[in-house]
């Protein structure tokens, strides 16, 4: 696979845009691919009542080093110990974070190109306030459906991919037919490359940002025609990182801007692709709704794997 250095990116954009498909006023894309059957269909795949968290736990302690003015929660109590006539005795805290310094999802308010957000909506809709048209509370509804791991690290044979390794349409069509798994309209599709543990088993958050294995550029036209609702993976952009063309993170921008699609980074799949390998399942039931932090353009979420 090579893509070229020159890639009209937004050339890619145009052809894989969903703008006015779901209506000039839609501010859910790629989630309208989730009906009330399709969701049915996700609540079956649950025969064993096992429950896989796929978020990091927001602590002090975080994956964050400050990079684009991301650090990691602060975390403080505001009542101890205070009590209240009959006895019963208060304890109250709360927590300071950005939204997206964990395990996320990104609104598709979080990147525009041209001026313009998904669907048109002018990009000058962001402002200190937040998003006034499309903030992530408008998917409180959302995010849940059949998930899909494709587990790409373990189809190569290695714990983990290294710095700028490229995963192709092709690698995940080959993923697919591995793990006997088909990716249908409406899923949440998951892409382990096995990044994450840098920082989970390693501890080492500075290399963790230094680059990524992740998703090429042209996997845009697979995603879409596939009409997934929503794409994560473990890694902190989704996308492989440097970038392969000269638009820094190319697929962020076609992604959320052009074909509506959600994007979920930092996705801990350790535990859940070690079951998937063992009873060689790799659907279920995935509920991972967001935070309805009203003009939020991305929330901290704890995404849970049922099968």
């Amino acid at each position: 696979m090579s893509v070229p250095r020159d890639l009209d990116v937004r050339a890619l954009g145009r052809r894989i845009s969903t703008w006015g498909r779901f209506g000039q006023d839609d501010v859910r894309g790629s989630l309208n691919f989730v009906t009330p059957d399709a969701i049915c269909r996700a609540a079956r795949l649950v025969k064993r009542g096992a429950v896989f968290s796929l978020a990091l736990p927001l602590s002090a302690d975080g994956p964050q080093v400050g990079k684009v003015g991301r650090n990691n929660p602060v975390h403080l109590m505001s009542v101890i110990g205070d009590q209240l006539p009959g006895g019963f005795t208060a304890a109250d805290d709360w927590i300071f974070m950005p939204l997206q310094c964990g395990t996320q999802w990104d609104c598709f308010a979080h990147g525009s190109y041209d001026d313009t957000l998904y669907n048109g909506v002018p990009a000058s809709t962001v402002t200190a306030r937040g998003s006034s048209v499309i903030g992530i509370e408008r998917w409180k509804h959302d995010v849940i459906g059949r998930g899909v791991l494709l587990d790409v690290a373990r189809l190569r044979g290695v714990p983990r991919m290294q710095i700028g390794e490229a995963i192709s349409p092709e690698e995940l069509d080959r993923a697919c037919a591995a793990q006997g798994v088909a990716v249908e309209p409406g899923d949440i599709v998951l892409v382990r490359t096995g990044w994450i543990t840098m920082f989970t088993r390693d501890g080492d958050k500075v290399n963790l940002w230094e680059g990524e294995p992740g998703l090429s550029i042209a996997c845009a036209d697979w995603l879409t025609s596939r009409r997934v609702a929503a794409v994560a993976c473990d890694n902190f952009a989704v996308e492989v990182y440097p970038s392969e063309t000269d638009t820094m993170i190319p697929l962020h921008m076609v992604l959320l801007r052009d074909a509506g699609i959600v994007l979920g980074e930092l996705f801990d799949l350790e535990e859940l692709a070690e079951d998937c390998a063992r009873d060689k399942v790799y659907e279920f039931l995935l509920v991972a709704p967001v935070l309805p932090v009203v003009g939020a353009v991305g929330t901290p979420i704890n995404p849970l794997a049922i099968k």
